[in-house]
């Protein structure tokens, strides 16, 4: 079996020289100095997607909103962005797979985020995309100059990924960090690449959401009444008892006897056990557990239709939950998505991989505020082009906020003084005033000087 830096060499591209000395020294089996995928890919899809209404619900409105935005390029100005713009470059995201859509990439990897904390996407040679199963790609690591260390070295780097298919230890397909975007939003603190799921800190809350399901159907599976105690008289015999007992349950136990009269005898009696849901107050112990999935997740408890949430919605709470929605949740995922796809994206130079959320429905009353803020630029602008600025760099430096790109075009409003150079007399290029043109001025008593006589 090749050493792993030997296979990794050989799929080196020229531009990128190979150091003599390997980071990573091979051997069969599985291969040291890597970080293995997060283990429980598996249960989590099974046992908190599939099977956790409240996990579901956050995680569609997630998903959701996230598939709808679109990529595009943004400009940078001297450290500052720009204008969007697109190009030919931009259709590997828009048709990533045969029939896939911009929609479908992002679909597939925020729900790869949210139960492993890691979404990878493959770019072959042809141009594809391929989105690869978050628990079949480990992260390889190395060091050049203290290889035993890996990748708590100093000059610990990412060497590239291995791809096992079908989950196959042994087997694996070695991939470089080119050739593949790994987007983890959330960093796990133990490893140096890899994510982590908000699923990982509230494995108990879900624990605890999946026992009070439970409870809820055991309680309406026994006919909607809480647990009882018969006690029966000291004469019964064993046999008796049994068959006492046998014959109760019988009779009132299931849904399917519920109500229905209890006759007893032989000084048998029965006691109340337990507590009903009222008396727990089974509404608010099961919404507060639902309350803090959504805190995890991100997502308003309003957002999703959570009780607790619904209890106190009006207009003007659901407003302000969708903005923190989209501030808080949406627009950093798309931002970081965004620079991990820039990985197998040919960017333009001076520019970034950027998401472009104008045509989200969601995020439509946003457009109030956005109109707002064009009517101030808008001032600005007319401002700046009656002080005399070039109106071709005007709005580039408005909408980036860079005034450092404002060329001024030499020439000044009328309300203004001349440019420099000229006299600063306001009368410097009227014509003389000859002594015609000056009124005569009568005073009073003397003679009018338009009588001819």
């Amino acid at each position: 079996m090749a050493t792993l830096w030997q296979r990794l060499a050989r799929r080196s591209s020229a531009q990128r020289p190979v150091p003599d000395v390997p980071y990573l020294v091979g051997a069969p089996g599985p291969v040291q100095g890597r970080e293995e995928p997060a283990a429980g890919f598996v249960a989590a899809v099974q046992g908190a997607y599939r099977r956790n209404g409240i996990v579901w619900a956050c995680m569609l409105a997630r998903l959701l909103v996230f598939a709808e935005a679109r990529f595009q390029f943004r400009r940078i100005r001297d450290g500052r962005p720009g204008d969007l713009f697109g190009t030919q470059a931009l259709e590997v995201l828009e048709r990533p797979w045969p029939g896939g859509t911009t929609a479908a990439l992002l679909s597939r990897m925020i729900q790869d985020v949210d139960l492993a904390g890691n979404a990878y996407i493959y770019r072959s040679p042809t141009g594809r995309l391929k989105r690869l199963r978050p628990d079949r790609v480990t992260i390889v690591l190395g060091s050049e100059s203290e290889p035993d260390l890996y990748g708590d070295a100093l000059d610990a780097e990412l060497l590239g990924y291995i791809y096992h298919p079908q989950g196959s230890v042994d087997a694996g397909r070695v991939l470089l960090p080119d050739e593949v975007a790994h987007w983890a939003p959330i960093p796990d603190p133990l490893f140096h690449h890899r994510g982590m799921s908000w699923l990982t800190p509230i494995a108990r809350e879900l624990a605890g959401d999946d026992a009070a399901t439970d409870h809820k159907l055991a309680y309406f599976r026994n006919g909607a009444t809480s647990g009882v105690i018969v006690t029966l008289d000291s004469s019964v015999t064993e046999d008796k008892a049994k068959r006492f007992i046998e014959l109760f349950r019988q009779q009132h136990e299931g849904v399917s006897n519920a109500y229905r009269t209890v006759f007893l005898g032989g000084g048998a009696q029965v006691h109340n056990a337990g507590n009903n849901l009222q008396q727990i107050t089974f509404t608010s112990v099961q919404g507060a557990g639902e309350t803090r999935i959504a805190a995890a997740a991100g997502v308003p408890p309003v957002i999703v239709g959570l009780s607790e949430g619904l209890q106190a919605a009006t207009y003007s709470n659901y407003s302000q939950a969708r903005r923190r929605f989209a501030d808080g949740t949406l627009r950093p995922l798309w931002r970081s998505a965004a620079q991990a796809l820039a990985t197998i994206v040919d960017v333009p130079e001076g520019a970034e991989l950027w998401y472009d959320d104008r045509d989200v429905a969601f995020l439509r009353e946003d457009r109030r505020d956005s109109a707002e803020i064009q009517a101030r630029q808008a001032q600005t602008i007319r401002t700046l082009v009656d002080a005399g600025y070039d109106p071709a760099t005007v709005v580039p430096a408005v909408v980036s906020e860079n005034f450092r790109l404002l060329q001024h075009s030499g020439l000044y409003s009328v309300q203004l003084r001349p440019p420099s150079g000229e006299t600063d007399s306001p009368t410097s290029s009227a014509a003389p005033i000859s002594q015609e043109d000056v009124p005569t001025v009568v005073q009073p008593g003397d003679v009018d000087a338009r009588d001819p006589s």
